[in-house]
């Protein structure tokens, strides 16, 4: 007894009746009234008061049955897993329910002799049509149920990987800002003039990446600008080792990309171009953009074979990272293409942006 009081009262709590006046209340008052005036169309007595009243009996008791199936019977359906315990519980209920709206009725029409023994010789139609309105509850949250998880499950899976996103991003950050601080540190040791220029697009650079590229996109001619801004960069650290080009063809005007899409393969490039076993190093970059489709295709010098590294690597990001992000942000709406011979390195990025 305890235990079934323990239960009433954590259903009847005052935060789970906020939760269900909150959650579809205006729903459920509107499913009544329409009910309730269908029924009342559908009546075939004379005296409009009467059937006003006979019908209000018939919906309450309906939606007695109906929401102590759903705050009793059916989630103690979904505990213990047998349906036929839960049918003969709605059974029960509408048995028990049954003399007592006959005798509603009955009184109400207590005017009425034939209708008094209506009521009471159709009991069996009381019954009936209280256990269908239980069972058509319960196909009903059995429904909506099912329709909740799979709206959890989805709203999960986009949670974790709006999550992981973040942390591929995550890791890119630091390590291009790792970088051209390096690139800083390399011209001011050199006391070159230009040191002013880079602390410029260094700092543009850091609002993109600090700012900018919080949102899930960014504009592209955005993303080209810092693609510009990295690779002056690299022109001014490379100074006349390397050989750097970036050619633009078509139009950019107000399509979005997820940010820092290019910079990774081309990070990649520079890592692969430069080596001193290189005499004549290049990075070729060619972005072309039509529409909403943007192909960009980077080649560059490599070393036959790569001197093995002297001490401990700081930053990469990996292409493993690269490809995750690309299968999160577009799928099946990119491809990538890796050519490697004994002298180049190519890349073949192509991203569909109507993603």
């Amino acid at each position: 007894m305890a235990i079934q009081l323990n239960k009433f009262w954590t259903i009847f709590s005052k935060s789970n009746l906020e939760t269900l006046l909150k959650k579809q209340s205006s729903y459920h008052i509107f499913f009544w009234f329409s009910l309730y005036i269908i029924l009342v169309v559908l009546d075939q007595g004379n005296s409009l008061t009467v059937i006003l009243l006979r019908e209000f009996i018939n919906v309450a008791f309906f939606a007695l049955m109906v929401y102590i199936n759903i705050f009793f019977l059916f989630p103690d359906y979904i505990e213990k897993k047998n349906l036929l315990r839960h049918i003969l519980a709605l059974a029960i209920t509408s048995l028990l329910i049954t003399p007592i709206k006959t005798l509603s009725l009955f009184l109400h029409a207590s005017s009425f002799g034939d209708f008094q023994d209506y009521f009471v010789s159709h009991q069996k139609e009381i019954f009936l049509s209280t256990f269908f309105i239980g069972i058509t509850s319960t196909i009903y949250s059995i429904i909506n149920d099912w329709t909740e998880n799979q709206r959890e499950k989805k709203e999960l899976k986009s949670q974790n990987l709006q999550s992981e996103l973040k942390f591929l991003k995550s890791q890119i950050n630091p390590h291009f800002l790792f970088n051209t601080l390096n690139s800083l540190y390399a011209l001011t040791l050199k006391k070159s003039d230009l040191a002013p220029e880079i602390v410029l697009k260094l700092s543009e650079m850091m609002r993109y990446m600090l700012y900018e590229c919080n949102e899930r996109e960014v504009p592209l001619s955005k993303e080209i600008n810092y693609v510009k801004n990295y690779l002056e960069l690299e022109k001014i650290r490379q100074g006349k080792k390397m050989n750097i080009n970036f050619l633009l063809d078509g139009e950019v005007s107000n399509q979005k990309i997820a940010p820092l899409m290019f910079i990774p393969f081309i990070e990649n490039s520079f890592k692969h171009g430069i080596s001193n076993q290189i005499s004549n190093g290049y990075v070729n970059i060619h972005l072309e953009v039509e529409g909403k489709l943007v192909q960009m295709t980077i080649e560059n010098s490599k070393a036959a074979s790569l001197p093995a590294p002297t001490g401990k690597r700081s930053g990469g990001i990996g292409l493993k990272n690269v490809r995750r992000r690309l299968n999160l942000l577009y799928p099946e709406h990119y491809k990538l293409a890796i050519d490697e011979d004994p002298n180049t390195y190519t890349v073949k990025l192509e991203i569909d942006l109507n993603n």
